[in-house]
Parts: structure tokens; C-alpha cells; sequence
């Protein structure tokens, strides 16, 4: 992967992150089930440290050449 679509994808889990957590705070005033959303965060923040370490990974292999 390249390190161009690994920002684009950081930038696309963000946006989306942001969404749920609006979300997230609307069935909160409306005192809704928040459990599937929380796991949705959650999954987010997963893949947005697996996107993290890849690019860590490119940049440092990058240093090397």
C-alpha cells in the first residue's frame, strides 16, 4: 500500500469516526442504545492504529533506502 492511500484511509476513518461520535452523542441525549455504536468507535480506533503503524512502517523503510 501505498503511503498516499494509507493517508487517504486515515482521512476516511476520521471522517467517519467523527459522524459515530455525533451520532453517538444524539442517542445519548435521547437515551438510546449506545453499546452498537461504542463497538463501531471502537473497531475505528483499531484500524486506525493497524493505518498508523503501516505508515510508521513505510516512512521508516523509506529512511532506509
Amino acid at each position: 500500500m501505498k503511503k498516499s492511500e494509507i493517508e487517504y484511509k486515515i482521512a476516511d476513518i476520521k471522517a467517519d469516526y467523527v459522524r459515530l461520535q455525533h451520532d453517538l452523542e444524539k442517542l445519548e441525549y435521547v437515551k438510546g442504545n449506545l453499546h452498537p455504536l461504542e463497538r463501531q468507535l471502537e473497531g475505528l480506533e483499531k484500524e486506525l492504529k493497524k493505518c498508523y503503524q503501516l505508515l510508521d512502517e513505510l516512512e521508516l523503510a523509506e529512511k532506509k533506502i
